[in-house]
């Protein structure tokens, strides 16, 4: 499975989750819908580097369906809340 590096998110105005981003990049931005297809079917993973630490982006279950963040077990935060917008 490739692996895709965000370093920006595109958030809507309550703060969810619309794309994964990486200025330069030929797949970026990658829609939220798109995205969570790719993790699902183990097409691409997506992660951020928080620190020196990388850190796995999952497909989870929300109150309003499929989200995206990050691992819970390695941090408190959703990181990509905490990204750039992009």
């Amino acid at each position: 499975m490739a692996e895709r590096r965000v370093k920006q998110s595109k958030k809507s105005s309550e703060g969810d989750i619309l794309a994964l981003c990486n200025d330069g990049e030929l797949w970026s931005p990658r829609f939220k819908e798109d995205a969570i297809y790719d993790i699902e079917n183990k097409i691409y993973s997506y992660y951020v580097v928080i620190g020196r630490e990388r850190v796995e982006i999952e497909v989870i279950d929300g109150r309003t369906g499929k989200c995206l963040r990050t691992d819970p077990d390695k941090t408190k935060k959703n990181n990509l809340d905490d990204l750039p917008y992009f």
